[in-house]
């Protein structure tokens, strides 16, 4: 009996959170949803893991806070010593490191969360795997498709839980967007549109001192040996090809990921990638363009536009204009019988019918979870695998990642989803991996 009431609170705790937050979301969704349960809650010291925490900015932190309710944090690590101590105060560990795989040698560690820049995922990633740790790691998953191609073999050898940090599939009204169009609610879906912000346009930049609290060489890593320059480190290193890919790496991995799994392609990917510059770089600035449009088929004739507008500054830093500020950032799902667009907080239809009527008990369900952090933790318990897993992780970013080198080479390119590569373009195929600076590499980890 205590066990049955233990299920009905966490069920009517998550009826109310879900209805507390439901903006359009339809009642037999919520009813469902509810019906459909929550994580199971720790039962002993054992179902807490312990937590390193590597890379200690604003969304290590954000993770790590998250994450302590499903674990205890005892580790710490950055190469930036300000931040390392700031997150060893406010997540109370007394363990510090400089050295991630120092830091994975720390005695009884579980769990490692991966907050780093987006140059350093995926060797930080491989050499949790190989050390026998979960990962939850932020995303992008990786800076190339070569990199998630070798991550997603390393995870299946380790046989390790790693999920992507695509928080977004663990809200329920993207949820609901995918299952009504995968579902046929708008007839046979024909084009998706994923609206996200533009970059900031940058300056032509200085070199400085490097700052005594940063071991730049080992934050530079695996990427080219230049000298300091304060824009190309922490919050803005996302503007630079060298460590990431610019908006559409960033935000773009998570609207391009629902329009992954809304088409049913989260384990494949387009055919054709196009892309145009609006808004260039400033040389001697920021490396990757400020605003752009990207176009993608799929073989099944959907069609997927990626445009950047300046409708929103979510970045603190400036941008060009506010002349598309009526664009909405969110994905937009378009058939014949009508559109459904979702966004964070937000899920609206042509026809609020489209929402409101339920799918039949025969409908195809996606997978359920509504606490990104937890469905993790639950999968460290259990084993099962995560709701964004390696493969769908690496597969979300590859369409950013060809998006972006559609953008660096101005043409239309052939990919083959199947092999991952492109077909008949060598310079374009040559953009798929990065040439790591020694010692680093997949096998130095």
């Amino acid at each position: 009996m205590d066990n049955q009431r233990t299920r009905l609170t966490r069920r009517t705790l998550l009826k109310s959170s879900l209805v507390a937050g439901a903006l359009s979301l339809p009642s037999w969704f919520v009813e469902e949803n509810a019906a459909r349960g929550a994580p199971d809650e720790p039962k002993s010291p054992l179902d807490r893991p312990r937590i390193l925490l590597v890379g200690c900015g604003g969304m290590g932190l954000a993770d790590a806070k998250n994450a302590q309710a499903f674990g205890d944090i005892v580790a710490v690590c950055d190469v930036d010593s300000n931040r390392l101590g700031k997150a060893a105060v406010e997540l109370k560990s007394d363990a510090k490191y400089g050295d991630f795989r120092k830091a994975m040698a720390h005695q009884g560690i579980d769990v490692i969360l991966n907050g780093t820049p987006d140059h350093w995922h995926t060797l930080v990633n491989i050499h949790a795997l190989r050390s026998g740790k979960d990962v939850y790691s932020e995303k992008p998953l990786t800076l190339t498709i070569d990199e998630g191609k070798k991550l997603v073999a390393v995870a299946r050898e380790s046989k390790r839980i790693l999920q992507t940090g695509s928080q977004q599939r663990s809200d329920a009204r993207f949820r609901l967007a995918c299952e009504l169009v995968r579902n046929g609610r708008l007839g046979k879906l024909q084009r998706i549109l994923t609206t996200i912000p533009s970059g900031p346009l940058g300056e032509k930049f200085e070199s400085k001192p490097v700052p005594a609290e940063l071991d730049w060489d080992f934050w530079l890593g695996q990427t080219p040996q230049v000298d300091y320059v304060p824009e190309r480190c922490h919050l803005t290193f996302r503007f630079w090809y060298e460590y990431s890919g610019g908006t559409i790496t960033d935000w773009g991995a998570h609207h391009n990921d629902i329009a992954q799994w809304a088409n049913g392609s989260e384990r494949s990917g387009p055919i054709s990638v196009e892309g145009q510059v609006v808004v260039p770089p400033v040389p001697g600035g920021f490396t990757t363009a400020s605003q752009y449009l990207v176009e993608y088929e799929y073989a099944n004739g959907v069609r997927l536009t990626c445009k950047s507008v300046a409708a929103e500054n979510f970045y603190g830093v400036p941008t060009e204009d506010k002349q598309d500020a009526k664009e909405r950032n969110g994905v937009r799902f378009e058939g014949p019988d009508g559109w459904i667009f979702v966004t964070r907080g937000r899920i609206e239809a042509s026809d609020p019918d489209l929402l409101k009527a339920e799918l039949p008990a025969s409908a195809q369900r996606l997978y359920v979870s509504d606490n990104h952090m937890g469905n993790f933790f639950e999968c460290v318990r259990t084993r099962k695998p995560p709701i964004c897993e390696p493969e769908i992780g690496h597969r979300s970013v590859s369409v950013c990642h060809l998006g972006a080198i559609a953008l660096r080479t101005g043409r239309q390119l052939t990919w083959n989803p199947t092999k991952e590569e492109f077909v008949g373009d060598e310079d374009a195929n040559g953009y798929l991996a990065r040439e790591m600076r020694q010692p680093w590499g997949y096998d130095s980890v």
